[in-house]
C-alpha cells in the first residue's frame, strides 16, 4: 500500500502534500492550524503558547511599520508568510537548515498554492519578499527577547540589530483569540483588496 501523502482538514478538504491544489485550501483550516501551533517549540513564557497565528499578525504589523504605504495585497502576503505551517508544522530554523533545500522547496510549493487560492501571485516580487523577511526577523527578535529567554546580544547575533522596533504587545493570546484575530485581519485586508 502506498504511503498516504494528503492531510484531511476539519473543513473536509484533503490537501495533497506533494501536489497541493489551491482548491483544497481554506482560510478556516489555516487559521485553526496556525492558532494551535506553538512558536519556538513551545519554549516561551506565559500561561499559553505564543502561536504561529499571532506571529503572522505581528509580521504583518511590522511590514506596515517598515512601509506604511504597503499595499493590502502585500500585507496579505505578509499575514500568510508562514501559512504552510498549518500543514507541515513550525520547524525551527536550525532544523530547517539541517533538513536542507528540499524542505524549503516543499514549503515554497505549498505557499505558492496558498497565494493562488487567495488571489496573490504565486511568487512575490523580490523587493516584497525582502521586506517580509526583514519583518519576520524583527518579529523573531521581539519574540526571542520578550518570550523565549534570549538576551538582547544573543538575539542580535541570530536575528539582527535594529535601531527602531514597533511597540507591540507580546502577550500570548489564547488559541481562540489568535484564530479570531487572524481571520479578522485576513477579512479586513480582503475588503481593502476588493
Amino acid at each position: 500500500m502506498p504511503a498516504r501523502a494528503w492531510q484531511r482538514m476539519l473543513s473536509g478538504r484533503r490537501l495533497d502534500l506533494l501536489d497541493p491544489s489551491p482548491l483544497d485550501i481554506e482560510l478556516e483550516d489555516i487559521a485553526h492550524g496556525l492558532s494551535r501551533l506553538a512558536r519556538w517549540n513551545g519554549q516561551t513564557d506565559g500561561a499559553t503558547a505564543y502561536t504561529v497565528a499571532q506571529h503572522c499578525l505581528l509580521v504583518e504589523e511590522i511590514v506596515r511599520f517598515l512601509n506604511p504605504k504597503v499595499t493590502p495585497e502585500w500585507r496579505l502576503a505578509a499575514l500568510l508568510h508562514d501559512a504552510p505551517e498549518y500543514v507541515i508544522g513550525d520547524l525551527i530554523s536550525p532544523f530547517k537548515a539541517a533538513v536542507g533545500i528540499d524542505y524549503k522547496a516543499f514549503e515554497n510549493k505549498l505557499l505558492a498554492a496558498i497565494h493562488i487560492r487567495f488571489g496573490l501571485p504565486a511568487d512575490a516580487p523580490e523587493a516584497m519578499t525582502r521586506v517580509i523577511k526583514r519583518a519576520d526577523r524583527m518579529a523573531a527578535y521581539l519574540e526571542a527577547t520578550s518570550l523565549a529567554g534570549f538576551s538582547r546580544s544573543e538575539a542580535e547575533r541570530f536575528f539582527g540589530r535594529y535601531k527602531r522596533l514597533p511597540r507591540v504587545s507580546m502577550t500570548p493570546l489564547s488559541h481562540a483569540a489568535a484564530k479570531a484575530q487572524f481571520v479578522q485581519r485576513f477579512n479586513r485586508l480582503g475588503k481593502l483588496i476588493g
